[in-house]
């Protein structure tokens, strides 16, 4: 069968794809479909006359899908018989003829035997056997027809998913600028608050100690470090998508690597408006953890 380069694009792993043909051969029809799994599994569903093609037919799902649990359905209807032309077996009913006398000798009432009945007899008419190796090269071609459809689906679907996940990449980069805008402020506050505090008891104010304090505390609130690495995975994320191709498993990491950035940025929060992007950011990845699990 004559492979088609894939372009490198992400595919999505629910698709569905149908070919068919009527022609001197009969009926032809091949559906594919797909759902989500771990791994690549095929599934057929063939006739007898298409039976051995299975082999050959599952190297080929190997060689171009990656993921997805994989269902080849396949239907061969031969052309009709009478159509086609029949022919009887004459020595056979030569046979059946001079059998149905004999048996009239030995059962007098016994009636003449009826053509029609004759004609039901195993093997007395003969219909023309297709073509095997013309159906068998027929199928191969309607699979690859049904193949190239399926694939095109998948990228089609892909490129949806891609949209879906781009559109949360941008929000978690947007989340982060807030995040980033908001931490001097957060500072400032916290320097007046402190002072405040040491006011309204009196102490003693020492202004190398309160600046002590307000450097350690501004190391414990410090997100910089997960601010970057949240740019960083989506870079990479980013990345990974322009390349194409099977990674769905490569992208569920990097929604792991997120989330550990996410939620180190909540325990950090000392805001409800820090709190609140520590939130949206764990919203915008699961949603991205959901479409991922359709990638290939």
């Amino acid at each position: 069968m004559t492979q088609i380069a894939t372009p490198a694009a992400i595919h999505s792993m629910t698709a569905f794809a149908r070919a068919e043909e009527r022609g001197e051969l009969g009926l032809l029809a091949i559906e594919i479909r797909s759902v989500n799994s771990r791994h690549l599994e095929p599934g057929f569903r063939l006739p007898d006359a298409l039976r051995e093609r299975e082999f050959a037919w599952r190297d080929v799902l190997r060689q171009r899908i990656a993921r997805g649990k994989v269902e080849i359905g396949a239907r061969y209807e031969p052309v009709n018989g009478l159509a086609d032309g029949v022919r009887l077996d004459q020595e056979l009913v030569q046979q059946l003829i001079a059998a149905s006398r004999e048996i009239e000798q030995l059962a007098r009432h016994v009636g003449p035997l009826n053509p029609v009945e004759l004609m039901r007899m195993p093997g007395v008419l003969k219909t023309r056997e297709p073509d095997q190796a013309a159906v068998l090269a027929r199928a191969d071609a309607l699979l690859e027809q049904a193949l190239n459809d399926f694939l095109a689906m998948r990228a089609r679907e892909g490129s949806v998913l891609n949209g879906l996940i781009e559109e949360r990449l941008q929000g978690i980069c947007a989340e982060v600028d807030k995040v980033r805008e908001r931490m001097p402020g957060i500072l400032r506050h916290f320097r007046e608050k402190l002072l405040a505090r040491l006011t309204e008891v009196k102490a003693e104010l020492a202004p190398e100690r309160v600046e002590q304090e307000v450097v350690l505390f501004a190391q414990k609130l410090d997100v910089s470090e997960e601010l970057d690495r949240l740019l960083a995975h989506v870079a990479e994320i980013r990345r990974v998508l322009a390349g194409g191709g099977a990674v769905g498993r490569r992208l569920d990491f990097l929604m792991q690597e997120l989330n550990r950035e996410a939620n180190t940025l909540g325990s950090k929060a000392v805001t409800a408006d820090s709190s609140w992007s520590s939130v949206e950011l764990k919203v915008l990845i699961e949603q991205m953890r959901e479409q991922i699990q359709n990638i290939e």
